[in-house]
């Protein structure tokens, strides 16, 4: 597991408790600029689908958040959608990817 800073760990706690909370299998959390903090699990609906990252994204955006520091993404099937993560916190933005317990890769 790569070494992260108490903020990262932070957040792979926060997307681990929200996946538990809502049982879903995929998990995310983000901190914007400002360091305050955005977790959520996927949303399936008939009208709406979204992803974990990008319903985090959408609470950052909607808190008035002006750019992303920090992303992780937990469990889910294959490779994440980072469209909505790079356009808020730009290309050199790191995202950590990981399983459903939290292990990073």
């Amino acid at each position: 597991m790569p070494e992260l800073s108490a903020e990262d760990q932070k957040l792979v706690t926060l997307a681990r408790a929200t996946m538990a909370r809502t049982r879903s299998p995929e998990g995310a959390a983000v901190r914007d600029l400002d360091g305050r903090t955005y977790a959520a699990s996927a949303v399936t609906l008939d009208s709406l689908v979204l992803t974990a990252l990008e319903v985090c994204v959408a609470m950052a955006m909607s808190s008035g958040a002006t750019g992303l520091e920090a992303a992780v993404r937990l469990g889910g099937d294959g490779e994440p959608d980072l469209r909505a993560v790079r356009e808020l916190g730009g290309n050199g933005l790191v995202v950590h990817l990981g399983d459903a317990r939290g292990r990073l890769a």
